[in-house]
């Protein structure tokens, strides 16, 4: 089996190539299809996937079964302020790997965000519920998804959120830093969503990736809190003494506005091959143990 990573060079691809490398996560071992696998990494070296000339000739030339797009611009405020970049590799990359794809016929799975939504909810969004994003970022991020459904029909678009891994920057190696060069830090305490392990999301990427199960998929940590609630676990876990306090979103202005509420139930991943995402808590001292 030929699989194709792209944005091989972030937390999650990495994460992806490591499981396949090992044939197991931190959940458990992969299923047994892979074991004699083929991972071509691919990062923008490799790669323009805004090029589409260069998207055709690469996947026909690859051939692959499957191919599991990380390839993003994350950078939520800088999106604001460079919506032509933020539309070719959020939009348009997207839009030719399912092109790509389509025609050899592998499997697309394709990494989107809590983002396409607005954060008016109450309770957790399930896949059935309307996007209305707010932001550049997660306005790209859907019509990246929108371009896909327009395409193909064997992919799988899989929304995530919170994501920390053991490769390159996120929220919990920021704390980290602070929480051992500070006394105290403020952190929002109105921002609610689920603080998702790569290791545990790569295992179910790859579960998702063997299926027929095509559509949209949720798959976060289990459990909600906020950035404080997650902020105070990091420091508890590691005996910091870093006091963490909880402010509002408007102490913090920043140019993209944040979903207030953008917890996900992974209602998709129960109703087909199974939700074995870890709770957020649990996922997150075993990363911190290994990290260390």
């Amino acid at each position: 089996m030929k699989i194709v990573v792209t944005g091989a060079k972030g937390q999650l691809a990495s994460e992806i190539v490591g499981v396949l490398n090992s044939q197991k996560s931190e959940i458990g071992k992969i299923p047994f299809e892979y074991e004699k696998n083929i991972c071509v990494e691919a990062s923008i070296d490799e790669l323009d996937i805004t090029n589409c000339t260069a998207v055709n000739d690469f996947i026909l030339a690859q051939k692959p079964d499957i191919l599991i797009n990380c390839a993003a611009l994350t950078d939520v405020d800088g999106c604001e302020t460079n919506i032509d970049l933020a539309l070719k590799v959020n939009a348009i990359g997207p839009r030719n790997l399912a092109i790509a794809c389509n025609k050899c016929g592998a499997k697309l799975v394709h990494i989107s965000t809590d983002y396409v939504f607005d954060g008016a909810a109450t309770k957790p969004y399930r896949e059935w519920d309307l996007p209305n994003p707010q932001s550049i970022y997660g306005k790209s991020k859907l019509l990246g998804e929108v371009y896909i459904k327009e395409q193909m029909s064997k992919y799988f678009i899989v929304r995530t959120s919170w994501l920390y891994g053991y490769t390159g920057n996120n929220f919990v190696k920021t704390m980290l830093k602070l929480g051992q060069e500070k006394d105290q830090i403020k952190v929002v305490n109105d921002q609610r969503g689920n603080p998702t392990n790569a290791n545990d999301l790569a295992y179910h990427i790859l579960k998702i990736a063997l299926s027929e199960e095509y559509g949209i998929y949720h798959c976060t940590g289990q459990g909600e809190c906020t950035w404080f609630d997650f902020a105070k676990k990091i420091m508890s876990l590691e005996g910091l003494s870093c006091k963490v306090l909880p402010c509002t979103t408007d102490e913090f202005p920043r140019l993209a506005k944040r979903p207030g509420f953008s917890s996900l139930d992974n209602l998709m991943l129960r109703a087909t091959v199974g939700d074995e995402m870890r709770n957020w808590e649990v996922a997150l001292e075993e990363y911190l143990r290994k990290l260390s």
